[in-house]
């Protein structure tokens, strides 16, 4: 189930959203600054191209000051487009497994710094 439900995520956007965070990904990796913010991108996109059978272990503890950071400016505008989209797709009883998706990467977007996809 889990193989399907990742291709149709595919078909209907996940590439291009993954395609997204690895640019972004990678335009802030070219400042040295920007390198772990780029990384966690990259983590992102890679939740992003398959995140049917994918678990999210957050561990703010590992990088607290970093992961402040990310929130304010980054990770609150993410978490809060991410729920939106999950809370609309819940709507439909269709929609409810892409929804539980779009709350998982709610919960890297706030803070991926330590975070672990299993």
């Amino acid at each position: 189930m889990k193989i399907f439900g990742n291709i149709l995520w595919l078909v209907f956007g996940g590439f291009i959203m993954a395609l997204g965070y690895f640019l972004l990904g990678l335009l802030l990796c070219i400042t040295i600054i920007g390198i772990p913010f780029g990384l966690q991108l990259f983590k992102m996109g890679r939740l992003v191209l398959f995140p049917f059978g994918a678990e999210v272990n957050s561990r703010f503890e590992k990088h607290p000051i970093v992961n402040i950071l990310w929130l304010i400016f980054i990770g609150w505008g993410a978490a809060v487009s991410h729920l939106i989209t999950g809370v609309i797709l819940c709507i439909t009883i269709i929609g409810i497994p892409f929804g539980m998706q779009w709350f998982k990467l709610a919960k890297l977007a706030l803070f991926p710094f330590g975070a672990d996809i299993k």
